[in-house]
């Protein structure tokens, strides 16, 4: 019994340092073996809309317009329309002050949720290159410019921002939503260099009209879906680090948690309706991509409960085991006290990291739990973050 407890964890063991390790160290020797040839640049800037959903976003939806209007993009080569996901505390009267500017609102007048907005705004689309973004971030001035430059390359068909996590105060509670930020940031620039990123960054991508114009299932996330059609056509996705978009951090763990409880549940369904991306034989580096970015992360939770059943086991007589315990205890408590943590104040960094990655496993677990039952949650509640400066902060 030892002997398979034990293999259990030293299986885990391997699984996490492979999926957040050894998965980006095989990408560094991949891109070594993958050049690709300099593309000539756009004769002139396209037409492209650009979407931005909102329901109920009356307190930063002004500043947001105002943000997108200073973009450097030809005026008369872009439009921009406010999709209001059936608003009820004046979006819609603030979108409208702005209609003189160019802005356009559409309503939706009973909530469908972000995804059933975007399938309904389709027929009004024009343009080659729709961008889409949030009402809570702030794009910087040459972002946009930096995303459509990109599809001078055939070979493209989503190009995803850049995020750059920050917050309102230095002494924030969701510190380490930064660390993992720019840790999946670097990971998506070593996807790019060898096959493409399996999913665009929500707060702001672009994508090709033909990809933007196919209508999905309200259950599913199109950020996500928008790169697995690209691939399904034959284009890649990919990560631009010039097109920066600051993202202000939630303000509290427990709201994280609501959060990616959430968006992973929308995730794996994405993913479960476009499994056969998942063949390597028919789609090759671009399977093992997905499967390692996606699926080993979302796999982490269920394969650390049977880890965690393992040391149980082997505590009794093995002195690491019951270190190792202590070790996962004292995480999970930095993960209770962060759950309950005030809004607000400042939560000590040594407790932040460990309380992440406990409550985004927990996360990634409750949201495996809510697919296999097959729980559909359409209706979008938009994540309430804190006004956005432009300027990073540790």
């Amino acid at each position: 019994m030892s002997t398979i407890c034990l293999g259990v964890i030293v299986g885990f063991v391997a699984f996490l340092i492979y999926t957040y390790l050894g998965y980006p160290a095989s990408l560094i020797v991949l891109r070594i073996f993958r050049s690709r040839e300099r593309v000539a640049a756009l004769r002139e800037w396209p037409r492209i809309t650009i979407l931005l959903p909102a329901h109920n976003e009356a307190r930063v939806i002004r500043k947001t317009l105002e943000n997108l209007l200073a973009a450097d993009y030809p005026a008369d080569r872009r439009r921009i329309i406010v999709l209001s996901d059936a608003s009820t505390d004046g979006t819609d009267a603030i979108v409208e002050e702005f209609g003189p500017r160019g802005i356009e609102l559409f309503r939706v007048p009973e909530r469908g949720g972000k995804t059933a907005a975007e399938n309904a705004v389709v027929p009004l689309l024009d343009g080659e290159i729709v961008v889409n973004t949030d009402a809570s971030v702030h794009v910087q001035r040459d972002a946009i410019k930096a995303l459509v430059r990109e599809f001078a390359d055939p070979s493209v068909g989503v190009a995803s921002s850049h995020n750059v996590s920050v917050a309102r105060v230095d002494e924030h509670a969701n510190y380490a939503e930064s660390w993992y930020v720019s840790y999946d940031m670097w990971v998506r620039g070593l996807e790019t260099r060898v096959s493409g990123i399996v999913g665009a960054a929500g707060c702001l991508y672009a994508a090709r009209a033909a990809i933007q114009a196919n209508v999905l299932e309200e259950a599913l996330t199109r950020d996500f879906a928008a790169a697995l059609l690209a691939r399904a056509k034959g284009l890649r996705a990919i990560s631009v680090p010039e097109a920066v978009c600051f993202v202000p951090r939630i303000g509290s763990l427990r709201r994280e948690y609501r959060r990616k409880v959430r968006t992973i549940t929308r995730g794996m369904e994405t993913l479960y309706a476009k499994r056969a991306l998942l063949n390597p034989i028919q789609y090759g580096t671009f399977a093992w991509i997905l499967a390692s970015h996606k699926a080993c992360r979302w796999a982490i939770p269920h394969f650390g409960f049977l880890a965690l059943l393992a040391l149980a086991c082997l505590a009794p007589s093995s002195m690491p085991a019951r270190w190792a315990l202590v070790a996962v205890g004292i995480a999970g408590m930095c993960g209770l006290l962060a759950w309950y943590w005030p809004e607000g104040r400042r939560l000590p960094r040594v407790m932040a990291v460990p309380a992440y990655l406990v409550i985004g496993n927990l996360a990634a677990l409750h949201a495996s739990v809510r697919a296999m039952k097959g729980y559909h949650d359409p209706i979008w509640e938009p994540t309430r973050r804190d006004a956005v400066r432009p300027v990073p902060t540790a």
